[in-house]
């Protein structure tokens, strides 16, 4: 079978899979709030069932023990459904607004209307829990759904697709598995919602096949998310909050420390701090708090941005093995290329800086991250940094904590990404939030017809 027959094979089953999509939903049957309830406890049961699937496919991808995926891919995914299962009749039902006293007698609300057939295209990072967080969402709000995982981690590609595929209608929920010619047939499509966890470069174009169709988009990108530690810091609290943070999945994640902006008179009490705390760690895959670099394409790439003669502490790694050893660089510049784009990787960047003025400076100079945190007592200083530091969620006194609060939504901001989602605003993600005027017919008055008067425009204008 040559290319081309291949690329139309691919298209014929991809358009397929979708018009099924399509006409299940006009059946009407995701629509009742039991019918939800109903899948989503089934999803969660399946879960269960092929735990230890689950994590023999991660660990045989890149090396992530058990304890490693409870703590950041199962827990918070059993904790989204189980939100979900308790929640959901509440969280769909209408809400009701204020209503003027233009439009009494009378009530106002807002419906969630699901808003038709999904794609979800997950992240090779965290496969689990950016891949099916938004599954449930999608769930929630009543619309069939494809997933599309990455095809990096192949295994973990697999079992989610024999999980899904082998127990749910394709019309209603169904994974696709694949590269690009896959991605790009699904993206060739109409939808009603594309969820995209990623980077930038391919957010765009993700974006830019949704944009003929005008379909609704959730963008969650990445970023270089600053650090910035203040004169008057907890310096030993913040650095084990800090390095904790950053060395999750080997600095693969979305939302990790990506450089430390330091008050020169800290400097090097913060970076011993680091090097203890990294040594106390005993970061290994063996020892199960570190896993491999995904491939050896990014492993290369991460490897490139260490300069060795700005290397505090780290800076080896194995090829063979894929693991790059915890890094600090310091003496760092705007200019140097590990501060040109995102590290996606266990490297940590060390800049200086004697005021705030400056450190925030620096990061206005690049593009708006998905994560920011402060390390500081101070109340002017809080106040400062919330107010004039752009970030897509962000922490106090903390570092990537925020994201295990479902209350608190996840999403970025400009280049990190845009939409939001988690617990209830997961539903608002997959939902059209529909506003409703209902009135009733015991009284109207005369005051919006036409015929206006002086007095009438200024009874309207006092009841608006």
């Amino acid at each position: 079978m040559n290319t081309q027959t291949e690329t139309s094979a691919v298209e014929s089953k991809i358009s397929g899979i979708v018009q099924n999509q399509r006409d299940y939903f006009r059946t009407k049957v995701t629509l009742p709030v039991e019918f939800r309830l109903e899948q989503l406890k089934k999803f969660e049961g399946l879960l269960r069932a092929h735990e230890d699937e689950l994590y023999e496919a991660i660990y045989n991808d890149f090396g992530k023990s058990k304890h490693h995926t409870q703590l950041t891919e199962l827990f918070p995914l059993f904790e989204e459904l189980e939100l979900a299962i308790k929640h959901l009749k509440d969280w769909a039902k209408p809400r009701k607004v204020a209503t003027n006293l233009l439009n009494q007698p009378g009530k106002s609300y807002i419906v969630a209307e699901p808003l038709g057939t999904a794609l979800v295209i997950g992240a090779w990072n965290f496969p689990y829990n950016l891949s099916l967080i938004p599954v449930v969402g999608s769930m929630m709000a009543g619309n069939t759904t494809v997933l599309k995982p990455s095809e990096l981690p192949a295994e973990t590609s697999a079992i989610m697709a024999k999980i899904i595929n082998e127990n749910f209608d394709p019309g209603y929920l169904h994974v696709v598995e694949g590269g690009i010619p896959e991605t790009t047939a699904l993206l060739d499509q109409r939808w009603d919602k594309i969820f995209f966890t990623g980077s930038p470069q391919v957010g765009r174009i993700v974006n830019q096949a949704a944009a003929p169709h005008l379909t609704n988009v959730t963008l969650e990108l990445g970023g270089k998310n600053p650090v910035i530690i203040a004169e008057d810091a907890s310096v030993d609290v913040s650095v084990k909050r800090m390095i904790w943070a950053k060395f999750i999945n080997s600095g693969q994640l979305c939302l990790a420390p990506d450089y430390v902006l330091v008050h020169k008179s800290i400097k090097d009490r913060v970076m011993e701090r680091m090097v203890h705390e990294i040594e106390k760690h005993d970061y290994t895959v063996e020892r199960g708090n570190f896993t491999r670099i995904i491939n050896e394409r990014n492993f290369d790439r991460v490897v490139g941005l260490i300069n060795p003669d700005k290397v505090y502490y780290g800076g080896e790694s194995n090829r063979d093995e894929r693991v790059i050893q915890p890094t600090i660089v310091h003496n760092v510049g705007l200019d140097d290329p590990i501060m040109q784009d995102e590290i996606f990787g266990p490297i940590i960047a060390v800049l200086e800086y004697e005021t705030l003025d400056e450190a925030f400076d620096i990061v206005h100079q690049l593009e708006k991250p998905l994560a920011g945190y402060l390390f500081s007592h101070d109340r002017d200083t809080k106040e400062r940094f919330l107010a004039e530091i752009p970030f897509g969620s962000g922490a106090i006194n903390d570092a990537v904590m925020q994201n295990t609060n479902s209350n608190l939504p996840f999403g970025g901001v400009g280049n990190s990404g845009m939409g939001r989602y988690h617990g209830e605003y997961s539903l608002e993600c997959f939902s059209h939030m529909k506003p409703v005027l209902e009135k009733y017919f015991d009284f109207e008055p005369d005051l919006k017809y036409y015929g206006h008067t002086d007095r009438q425009m200024k009874w309207i204008r006092m009841l608006g």
